[in-house]
This record gives structure tokens, sequence and C-alpha cells, in this order.
């Protein structure tokens, strides 16, 4: 019976063991898999920063109240970004609140904004 002599997919070394290996060894197998995820992986880290900084800046600008009317510019010289959010809260009066975790927010009218939190 003929041997076929496998290669491993990442440095190229003779691959011993089980005939469906790909690898020769777990630090190439994992470093294929790594490079492989990179992208997807730094999007998510580039999201969770996003997110983060802007929980941070609603917890700053409500501070200890549970809610409050401030200017949206004031949001926007601080780098908030409105593009990301965590989930959405419809209420009954078809009003959309965007939340941050448990910090969210209201556009009201003249570019004024209600800053709220939930506690869990």
């Amino acid at each position: 019976m003929d041997k076929v002599l496998k290669m491993c997919e990442l440095c190229g070394k003779k691959i011993t063991g089980r005939s469906d290996k790909k690898f020769c060894d777990d630090y190439c197998r994992n470093q294929f898999n790594n490079a492989r995820n990179l992208k997807e992986t730094l999007r998510v880290k580039q999201i969770n920063t996003i997110l983060k900084k802007n929980r941070k800046i609603m917890s700053s600008l409500l501070g200890t109240e549970a809610k409050q009317k401030i200017p949206g510019e004031k949001m926007r010289l601080l780098n908030y970004d409105f593009n990301f959010h965590t989930h959405l809260h419809h209420t009954r009066n078809g009003k959309t609140y965007y939340f941050c975790y448990e910090y969210g927010y209201l556009l009201l009218d003249n570019d004024m904004v209600l800053l709220v939190r939930r506690e869990p």
C-alpha cells in the first residue's frame, strides 16, 4: 500500500500521524487559524472599543442622574459615535431609545438628547 507524503499547510514540514492531519503541530494549527480569523477579530475589537467609548461618554455626561436633557452637539464634541449602539427600545407611543449597554438616549427636537440610565 502506498503512503501519501503530507506536508504542513503552514510551514511545509512533513506530517506524521493521522491521515487527516493538516498541520505538523499545535503551534502551526493555531497560527494558521489566527491568521485566517484576524480580519474578523480586528473588526469585533474595533466595534467593542467604539461601544465602550460611547458608554463612557454617556456615563460621564449623565453622572449620578437617572435622566438628563443635553444638546446633541455636546455628545458630538466628545466624539460620540451615533452609528453604534447595543440595542433599541421602542416605546408604546412610537419613540425609539438607542442604548449602549445600560445607558441610552432619545433624540428630541432642536438637536436635544434625553440621556437615560436603565438599571439591570
